[in-house]
């Protein structure tokens, strides 16, 4: 037997708090969890800063990885029984698509890094470009073992992730509106981070989903769970995953690596402090092989490293992200953003470089995007098997589409508000700076 069809002489199982089984048949599948790039999954962490605010959310993105497959594994069990193509063309489901559809679940997020976004922001990286050079580079144990599909598999795999893919099936099951990695993190981070809104019927979405031509639809009668699964995708991004203290100390993490930044980037003395594998970022000359280098631990040893650095605003940052020590933030609009430059000016004053101990945030998220040229529709199928998009006929998801949710934050040392012996901050503008400040908000 060839490898793409290898199969395990016993299905193997992983135990899963959200799945309950993950089942891997095919030998491809478990050697690719095997490879070193995808163990190093294991040690970054699927939410970042979040697991300082809930501290359930220590899970990782190997675990999101291998449930995002489960799930895409279950829609074909699906698409096998009820919706097999008969002839070429006919819109149903094409079974020699279903080992191209796993692998491209379960590598989709093998290129993200240590604190995927905010190191994303500093040092210019793309977790989805990084993804597809793993899968492609022949230097790596992925690329190997999907060359042992074919030659042209691992291209075939990356194309998924690039959205080129010719077949729109196997792509909108890994990326679109509603899709296996989105069912997955939604209910992975409300299982980890004990909040309950963000769960949703996931069997019944599966039972509902269906292949047409152009991609993936639901029954008309499966609207109401589809509804549910975007009413709960709002909930998490309202209540956890923009949630002010997490993002402040994404400031902070992203502060202490500017300022690190600005220290290692020229020639370093050979001491323990010293961040060798952190180099070539600063310096702007990495390779594949010193991305995948990195994890969220090694980026946490340097940081405890540096809360003895002698530089003052380093160790200082360093011992605010380990100890979890956030700065304060207040919320911001047209009308009060006039106040800022004033603000930061009394920070400055009061002995804080507001380079470093001031920023500006905002996070917003469209719960449903309808209308967006780029983003494609949910799409219901009638029983005349015409097609509705979501928005036309729910009126809960309509009241929800195209509205962004979120804030602008103004972020800022929390000893302002109560000066203490190591802030130097005269009475009038400790006054003034507070007098600015009510209940979370920036006031004029």
């Amino acid at each position: 037997m060839d490898y793409a069809h290898q199969q395990l002489k016993r299905e193997k199982v992983f135990r899963d708090p959200v799945h309950n089984y993950v089942y891997v048949k095919y030998q491809v599948i478990l050697d690719l969890i095997n490879t070193s790039e995808f163990q190093r999954l294991r040690r970054v962490h699927q939410l970042g800063t979040t697991s300082l605010i809930f501290h359930g959310a220590e899970h990782s993105r190997f675990s999101h990885s291998v449930g995002v497959y489960e799930i895409a594994r279950r829609i074909i069990e699906s698409f096998q029984k009820n919706f097999m193509s008969k002839e070429p063309g006919d819109g149903l489901w094409d079974d020699s698509e279903k080992l191209v559809t796993l692998c491209a679940a379960l590598l989709h997020d093998v290129g993200h890094g240590a604190y995927s976004h905010t190191f994303e922001h500093i040092f210019g990286t793309n977790h989805e470009q990084i993804t597809q050079a793993i899968i492609t580079s022949p230097t790596t144990e992925i690329n190997q073992v999907l060359r042992r599909v074919s030659p042209d598999f691992p291209e075939k795999v990356a194309s998924v992730i690039n959205k080129t893919y010719p077949n729109k099936q196997v792509v909108e099951m890994i990326s679109s509106q509603l899709d296996a990695d989105r069912m997955d993190y939604l209910l992975r981070d409300a299982y980890n981070t004990g909040v309950k809104y963000g769960t949703f019927d996931l069997s019944r979405i599966l039972e509902v989903m269906r292949p047409y031509k152009d991609g993936i639809c639901f029954e008309m009668s499966g609207m109401h769970a589809v509804e549910d699964y975007i009413v709960s995708r709002f909930q998490m991004y309202q209540q956890v995953y923009f949630h002010p203290v997490s993002r402040s100390m994404e400031v902070v993490l992203n502060r202490l690596l500017q300022r690190a930044k600005v220290i290692f980037s020229s020639e370093v003395n050979h001491d323990p402090q010293t961040p060798y594998l952190l180099l070539p970022f600063f310096k702007g000359d990495f390779n594949l092989d010193d991305y995948l280098q990195l994890d969220d631990g090694v980026l946490n040893t340097y940081f405890i490293h540096w809360k003895r650095y002698p530089d003052d605003i380093l160790s200082n940052l360093a011992s605010r992200f380990i100890d979890r020590k956030p700065l304060k933030s207040v919320k911001f609009d047209k009308s009060t953003s006039n106040l800022l430059p004033r603000l930061r000016q009394i920070i400055e004053q009061s002995g804080f470089n507001p380079d470093y101990y001031t920023a500006t945030d905002n996070s917003f998220d469209l719960p449903y995007d309808a209308y967006q040229a780029d983003k494609k529709q949910i799409h219901l199928m009638q029983d005349d098997g015409t097609l509705v998009s979501l928005s036309s006929v729910s009126p809960l998801v309509r009241a929800i589409s195209d509205r962004q949710t979120g804030d602008n934050r103004f972020f800022f040392p929390r000893e302002i508000l109560k000066p203490d012996e190591n802030v130097d901050l005269f009475q009038p503008e400790y006054d003034e700076f507070n007098r600015h400040i009510r209940n979370d908000q920036l006031i004029q």
